[in-house]
């Protein structure tokens, strides 16, 4: 028993005659080429906004226009760099049957040297050498020509035993009075690089020699060496160092003889023999030692920007003043209406605007000077004020046969304590005349004393 038989309902919920109808089989739809199943379900087929193209139709090569038929053959080939007329073979490149016509492709990578050629009378006349004879001669012109002047080639073919630079110097030596012999006039060649240097014999054997000893130094010699170059290196910056400073010494004097004049006269007298001198102020910082000059450490560059000198400077000038003092110098110069870094920073520009700044720390300083012995004159003025002369001291009652003793008095008319001071109030002073004495009260008499 359900809760169906409890409420006596039967045992189907809908009538048979309501009984679900089996749908219809849907027709099956095949998914496009070109668009994904996602896509495709959540259209459910329908016509897509912009056109699709297919895959396969963008992997289809589209037609040529001119149709050419590319084949490969092997055919014959001569070069013009070769004087045998040679006859090789080599795979070509036909299209539509046309092979391809002119010279060999490398050929025009075939370089060679043009070496001059002299006769028997040039010889006789400008080329003889008690050295050489003209059979070595020619012999060496023509391994030049034969090897491009690939000395170290012709040295091993060459009969005889001669060095590399022998036979150097007598090729170069040959071609340079052919030049010149063959020229109309000195002038005209020259400028040419075998006229115009000579082939030094010395200098190359010195350079094999130098360059063969480098090579076949040790690591301890290497680490020597480049500790000897360190040390010179030093030893020259040094030197330059010295001299800048050399130079630069009348000019620190002068700007230190100058700064000390200010000061002396700036100071003032004080007031009061007993105030305690003050210490000495700090002379005011200079523009250092090379104002009106370059920086040291730039002399010894060739090419330099002056406004990164005038900056260097300026920056060095300011290490010993104080953050304030720099920022006071630069509204010194906005409210005189000068520009902070000059405009055209020639070398008498910015000597004048190192010059200015100068000035102005100095006037700044002097004037901090001023404010500092005008605040001690005025704390030695006020204490050396005592009280007014003629202020009586009170009397206190009782106090009639107390004498009266006035106060000392002091230059400014004040009183010397400020303690009687406060305790003294208005209205109570001796000039009222003091009250008189009081009587005892009478004693009242015992009944032993009736």
């Amino acid at each position: 028993m359900d809760a169906k038989d409890i409420l006596g309902l039967p045992k189907s919920s809908f009538p048979a005659s309501q009984e679900k109808k089996p749908r219809p089989p849907k027709e099956s739809q095949r998914k496009p080429d070109g668009v994904s199943r996602e896509v495709y379900a959540l259209t459910g087929g329908l016509a897509p906004l912009m056109p699709s193209i297919e895959v396969s139709h963008l992997k289809k090569r589209p037609p040529p226009e001119n149709k050419e038929k590319v084949t490969w053959q092997w055919l014959p080939f001569t070069s013009s760099a070769r004087t045998d007329n040679l006859q090789l073979y080599h795979w070509v490149r036909v299209v539509n049957g046309v092979p391809p016509t002119g010279d060999y492709a490398f050929a025009k990578y075939n370089k060679s040297v043009d070496v001059l050629k002299y006769t028997d009378e040039e010889y006789e006349k400008h080329l003889t050498d008690p050295t050489w004879t003209k059979e070595e001669t020619d012999q060496l012109f023509d391994l030049c020509e034969r090897f491009d002047l690939r000395f170290i080639v012709i040295a091993d073919r060459f009969p005889t035993s001669r060095t590399v630079e022998e036979l150097k110097s007598r090729y170069y030596g040959v071609s340079r009075a052919l030049k010149i012999a063959r020229a109309p006039s000195f002038a005209d060649v020259s400028g040419h690089p075998l006229v115009k240097e000579r082939y030094n014999v010395a200098h190359e054997v010195e350079r094999k020699r130098a360059l063969s000893s480098v090579l076949s130094q040790s690591k301890q010699q290497e680490l020597k060496n480049a500790e000897i170059l360190v040390e010179a290196k030093r030893i020259m910056e040094l030197r330059v160092i010295n001299k800048t400073e050399e130079v630069d010494m009348p000019v620190s004097t002068t700007n230190i003889e100058t700064t000390d004049k200010a000061a002396n006269q700036a100071e003032p007298i004080s007031p009061s023999s007993n105030a305690q001198p003050s210490p000495p102020a700090a002379a005011p910082p200079t523009l250092g030692t090379d104002s009106n000059s370059t920086p040291a450490s730039l002399r010894m560059l060739r090419v330099y920007l002056r406004t990164h000198v005038l900056e260097q400077t300026v920056q060095a000038a300011s290490s010993t003043a104080g953050l304030r003092t720099i920022k006071r110098v630069d509204q010194t110069l906005q409210d005189l209406g000068v520009h902070l870094k000059p405009k055209v920073p020639t070398k008498s520009v910015c000597a004048e605007h190192l010059e200015l700044r100068k000035e102005i720390i100095t006037l700044l300083n002097l004037q901090k000077q001023l404010q500092n012995k005008e605040a001690e004159v005025s704390a030695n003025r006020e204490n050396s004020y005592v009280e007014t002369p003629g202020t009586p001291k009170r009397t206190y009652r009782g106090d009639t046969d107390r004498p009266f003793i006035p106060e000392s008095v002091g230059f400014g008319g004040e009183r010397v304590g400020k303690r009687d001071h406060k305790r003294k109030t208005s209205g109570r002073f001796s000039d009222a005349p003091p009250s008189p004495p009081q009587s005892k009260r009478p004693r009242k008499l015992k009944a032993s004393d009736g």
